[in-house]
């Protein structure tokens, strides 16, 4: 008897840069189920309907920016615990600290120049689930 197949995580990736969202979804594929959002408003709707395992979260989005959905996210019961990475191009001095306390659960610089290093955040990420 064949042991059960078991079921891929699920990345979901918030990022209005199209070039971003298949950068990110070229270096998790194969990996993880990975869902991509144009916008927060999407993302919101589209996570609650199917909830990720995780969120890779840009801070620059238009009408509705990454700190506006985390605080969206938080407050559905649905999506309050699933991990959040802030994925921004603000790498200034303090920056992830800055991001971490405002609730984040890890924060990514981009532009992601080491594509192991994007796997191994998300694996850490997952492991400790």
């Amino acid at each position: 008897m064949t042991e059960p197949l078991l079921a891929r995580r699920k990345v979901a990736v918030v990022e209005d840069n199209a070039d971003n969202r298949v950068l990110v979804g070229a270096i998790l594929e194969g990996m993880y189920d990975v869902v991509a959002y144009a916008s927060g408003q999407d993302a919101i709707l589209g996570c609650h309907e199917a909830p990720p395992d995780l969120i890779l979260l840009d801070i620059s989005l238009p009408g509705m920016d990454g700190t506006q959905v985390l605080r969206a996210l938080r407050a559905d019961p649905a999506l309050a615990g699933v991990r959040v990475v802030a994925l921004t191009a603000d790498a200034m001095s303090g920056a992830r600290e800055l991001y971490l306390g405002l609730g984040f659960d890890e924060y990514i610089a981009k532009p992601i120049l080491q594509a192991q290093d994007l796997r191994d955040a998300v694996d850490q990420l997952l492991r400790t689930d």
